[in-house]
C-alpha cells in the first residue's frame, strides 16, 4: 500500500515541479491560419492534400531524455497517418516532404509501398527532396507520380556495398594481443581483429546477402533508365532529371502548388512530422502524460507496438551506451502488456544488430510468457541480426521487408591484451593468485586485458561459447517451431536477406510493420481501425532517476539525498565515448558493449551494415 501510494505522490510531484517549464514551453500556441506555403487549414469535411514531413526521419523509438517524442512521431505514427489518410474520403493527394533523404531501406521499401496503394486509388503522389540517397531516390520511384529535386541538391545513388576495416597489421605493430573466439564459421566478427582481409566464409555471407538486398532495392525503380541510374551517381540535378530519377527541379513550395493543382484543393494537412495537426510546439498535456510515462494509453481494445532499436544489453550505461534494448526495461514492458486486458495483440518492432546472449534469452523468454495469452508478431527493420534474431524468434509470426538482415545465429568473444604495448614503455603487469595451483593466475584474471589465455583458459572460454550458441539454437528451434538440425543449416553465423530467410524458415512473410498490424489486429480480434498504441519505446522521467519503482524507500516525504543519488545514477548513463564514432555504426559499436561490462561473449552481427 505504501509504495503504490508513494509513486503517485512522487508522479504528482514531479509533474508538479516541472510544470513551470511545461507551461513555458507551450506558450507557442497552435496556428489556425495559413501555413508556410500559404495554403489554409481545411475543415472536417473539405478536400485536402495530407503532408508528411520525413526531413527528421522516422525514428523506430520514442527516444529518451526528459522530454520523448510523442507515439505520433516514430515510424509506428508515420504508418498510421498513411492508413487513415488512405481511409479518409477527403484525401485529395499527397505531399511527401524528404529533405536530405532520413529513411533507411527497409522504411522506404514499406512507405513506399504504402504510398503506392494511393497511387493506385488514383490520388496524386509528390515529392521533393532535398538530395537523395540510394534509398530514397529508390521510393520516390516506387511512391510518387511527380518528383521535385531542390536545383542546388544532388542524387546520391552510387549503389549498394559494405565495408569492413582490418586492423591486424596496426595492432601487430603495437603490439596487442588478441584473444577471441567464434562459434559458427560464418561468425566473423572477430576476424577484423585477427586477419588483414576477409575470409572465404565472410565474403560468402556479405556477396550472397548484398546481391539478395541489391535485387530488393532495384526493383523499386519500374523505369529501365531510372533502374540502371540507381548504381551510376552521384548525378547533379539536371543528370538526375535527364535519367529521369526526378521530373522536375524545384523548391518545396513549387512542390506543394503542384500537388494542390494535382489534387484540385488549396487545403493542407500536416499528419506526420513537427506541425502534424497544426501544433507548433509542445502541448501542455503531452508534457505532462511525457513526465508520467503516459503518452497514448488507451482503455478500448487495441494492439500494442513495443519498439526494440539498437544494441541490446541487460541495463543501461556501459563505455558504449547508446540507449538501445535493455532486459531490464523491456521485461518490465512485456510483462505489464501480459496483464493489460485492452491489449488484444503486440507487434515487436526490432531494429537490432545484437549484444548481450543474457538480455537476449531474458526478452525471449517474456516474449514466449507474452504469446500465451495473446498474439504477439514481430515486424524487422533494418535488421533483427543475431542477438535481435533471438528475440524476433520468440514471436508467433515474423515479418521482414526485402532489404532487411536477419540470421547471423552465433557468437564470438574474447579481449585485446595491452600488456606487450605496455611492456615496451617499461610498465610490467603481474598477477597475484590466491591459489597457487598450475593455471590459477590465468583463471583469475581471463577478462583482464593485462593477461593471455593460455591453452586451458581458452579451452574454457571456447566451451563456454559452444554452451550459449547450443542455448541459441534451442531457442530459435523452439520459438520457430522447428527442428534443431533445420536451424543450424542456416546458423553458424551467416547473415541472410529476408528473402534468403523465408526460403530458409527464419521468417514468415515478406511485408512490414503495417502488415504485422493488420494480421495482429485480426488474431486480435478487435477491429481494422482499432487503435494502436506504442509502447515501451523511452522510459519516463520518473523511471530514469528509479523513483517509480522502489518500494522501500518512504516516498511521502522529500528526501533530498534520495532525489540527488537517483538525479546521479541518471547522470551517471550518460556516455562520451560513442562521440567520436558516425551515429550510423554506433549501435554495432555499443553491441560489443557487453564484453566491457563483464560479459565474455556477445550474439552480434559482425558487420557494420547500414543502407541508405
Amino acid at each position: 500500500m505504501k509504495s503504490k501510494l508513494g509513486r503517485g505522490i512522487w508522479r504528482r510531484r514531479a509533474a508538479a515541479l516541472l510544470l513551470p517549464c511545461a507551461l513555458a514551453c507551450s506558450t507557442r500556441h497552435r496556428s489556425s491560419g495559413p501555413n508556410e506555403e500559404g495554403s489554409t487549414r481545411p475543415g472536417k469535411k473539405e478536400a485536402r492534400v495530407i503532408e508528411l514531413d520525413l526531413t527528421a526521419g522516422a525514428p523506430e523509438a520514442l527516444g529518451g531524455g526528459l522530454f520523448a517524442m510523442p507515439a505520433s512521431r516514430t515510424y509506428t505514427g508515420l504508418v498510421r497517418a498513411l492508413e487513415k489518410g488512405l481511409d479518409a474520403s477527403t484525401t485529395a493527394g499527397v505531399f511527401v516532404r524528404l529533405g536530405d533523404g532520413g529513411l533507411d531501406l527497409a522504411q522506404a521499401q514499406e512507405i513506399g509501398g504504402l504510398l503506392a496503394r494511393f497511387v493506385k486509388k488514383g490520388v496524386p503522389v509528390v515529392c521533393h527532396a532535398d538530395g537523395l540517397s540510394n534509398a530514397t531516390a529508390a521510393f520516390v520511384q516506387r511512391a510518387c507520380t511527380r518528383r521535385y529535386l531542390g536545383a542546388a541538391g544532388e542524387a546520391e545513388t552510387v549503389g549498394l556495398g559494405a565495408q569492413v576495416v582490418y586492423m591486424k597489421s596496426l595492432l601487430d605493430r603495437l603490439k596487442i594481443e588478441v584473444d577471441f573466439l567464434h562459434v559458427g564459421k560464418f561468425k566473423s566478427g572477430p576476424e577484423p581483429l585477427l586477419q588483414d582481409g576477409p575470409s572465404p566464409e565472410a565474403r560468402e555471407a556479405l556477396d550472397s546477402a548484398l546481391g539478395s538486398i541489391r535485387d530488393g532495392w532495384l526493383a523499386l525503380a519500374v523505369k529501365p533508365d531510372a533502374r540502371a541510374a540507381l548504381e551510376l551517381g552521384p548525378w547533379s540535378p539536371p543528370e538526375a532529371k535527364a535519367h529521369g530519377l526526378v521530373d522536375e527541379l524545384g523548391y518545396a513550395s513549387d512542390a506543394v502548388a503542384e500537388a494542390h493543382r494535382l489534387g484540385k484543393t488549396t487545403a493542407t494537412e500536416a499528419v506526420y512530422g513537427p506541425h502534424a495537426g497544426g501544433k507548433r510546439g509542445l502541448d501542455l498535456g503531452e508534457i505532462v502524460r511525457t513526465l508520467i510515462g503516459s503518452d497514448n494509453e488507451t482503455t478500448s481494445p487495441h494492439v500494442a507496438v513495443v519498439p526494440m532499436q539498437g544494441a541490446i544489453s541487460t541495463s543501461a550505461g556501459g563505455p558504449f551506451a547508446s540507449g538501445g534494448i535493455t532486459s531490464q526495461s523491456m521485461v518490465k514492458v512485456l510483462a505489464k502488456l501480459a496483464h493489460n486486458d485492452a491489449v488484444k495483440g503486440v507487434v515487436i518492432r526490432i531494429d537490432s544488430p545484437g549484444g548481450s546472449p543474457l538480455a537476449s534469452d531474458l526478452i525471449w523468454h517474456e516474449l514466449m510468457n507474452l504469446r500465451k495469452k495473446k498474439p504477439v508478431l514481430a515486424s524487422v527493420g533494418s535488421m533483427a541480426a543475431s542477438g535481435g534474431f533471438y528475440i524476433a524468434s520468440g514471436a508467433q509470426k515474423i515479418y521482414a521487408e526485402p532489404s532487411s538482415i536477419v540470421g547471423s545465429i552465433g557468437v564470438f568473444g574474447g579481449k585485446l591484451v595491452f600488456s606487450p604495448a605496455l611492456k615496451e614503455f617499461g610498465v610490467s603487469t603481474y598477477t597475484f593468485p590466491a591459489s597457487h595451483a598450475e593455471g590459477a593466475a590465468e583463471r583469475a584474471g581471463y577478462l583482464s586485458p593485462m593477461i593471455p589465455w593460455n591453452d586451458e583458459t581458452r579451452a574454457r572460454v571456447r566451451s563456454l561459447m559452444q554452451g550459449i550458441y547450443d542455448l541459441f539454437i534451442a531457442r530459435v528451434a523452439e520459438g520457430r517451431k522447428m527442428p534443431a538440425e533445420k536451424v543450424l543449416v542456416s546458423a553458424e553465423g551467416r547473415i541472410w536477406s529476408a528473402p534468403q530467410g523465408l526460403e530458409r524458415g527464419l521468417i514468415d512473410q515478406i511485408g512490414g510493420l503495417n502488415d504485422a498490424i493488420v494480421e495482429a489486429r485480426a488474431l486480435g480480434k478487435v477491429a481494422a481501425d482499432s487503435a494502436v498504441t506504442v509502447e515501451g519505446g523511452s522510459e519516463s522521467i520518473l523511471d530514469m532517476l528509479n523513483l517509480s519503482d522502489d518500494d522501500e524507500a518512504d516516498a511521502t516525504r522529500v528526501d533530498t539525498a534520495r532525489i540527488a543519488a537517483a538525479l546521479a545514477r541518471y547522470e551517471a548513463r550518460r556516455t562520451i565515448a560513442l562521440d567520436a564514432v558516425p551515429e550510423a555504426l554506433r549501435p554495432f559499436v555499443a553491441s560489443l558493449s557487453p564484453l566491457f561490462m563483464g560479459e565474455a561473449v556477445v550474439a552480434a552481427l559482425p558487420y557494420a551494415l547500414d543502407v541508405h
